[in-house]
């Protein structure tokens, strides 16, 4: 996974009727792109994401 600084990320629900969620990539933490990343959520929290295969990079 490779991802800059201002990409969008997708998260899938994991169960059913999970709703997905988006985050904006603030920093890519990891060497040439790669996670971990810290993201911003709609709500406005930050985290620090190690991305799983339910997640999808969206380069703007």
């Amino acid at each position: 996974m490779y991802a800059t600084v201002g990409d969008e990320i997708q998260v899938h629900g994991r169960t059913v009727g999970a709703a997905e969620q988006r985050a904006e990539i603030l920093e890519v933490r990891g060497p040439d792109g790669s996670p971990p990343y810290v993201v911003r959520f709609a709500d406005g929290h930050e985290a620090l994401l190690y991305p799983g295969p339910d997640c999808e990079i969206h380069n703007e």
